[in-house]
C-alpha cells in the first residue's frame, strides 16, 4: 500500500509529531505509516483524511501485489 501522507504534511506544513498529536498516535506511529512498515487501522486512516480534507482513497492507495 502507498500513502501521500508525507506530501500532504509538507502542503499543510505539519510535523509528523503535529500529526501523531492531531490524531492520537506517536510520532513513530506516523514514521512507520508513510514508510509503508505499518497499515494503519480505519479508523487512524479516516482520522488522517479527516485532518487533510480528503478522501480516504486519497492518501491510501493500494498496488496490484496487495
Amino acid at each position: 500500500m502507498n500513502n501521500t501522507i508525507r506530501v500532504e504534511r509538507a502542503v499543510m506544513k505539519m510535523t509528523q509529531q503535529q500529526l501523531a498529536e492531531a490524531i492520537g498516535v506517536s510520532r513513530q506511529t506516523i514514521n512507520a505509516i508513510e514508510s509503508g512498515k505499518y497499515v494503519p487501522s480505519t479508523v487512524l486512516a479516516l482520522k488522517m483524511a479527516k485532518i487533510f480534507d480528503k478522501h480516504v482513497d486519497d492518501i491510501f492507495v493500494l498496488e496490484n501485489t496487495d
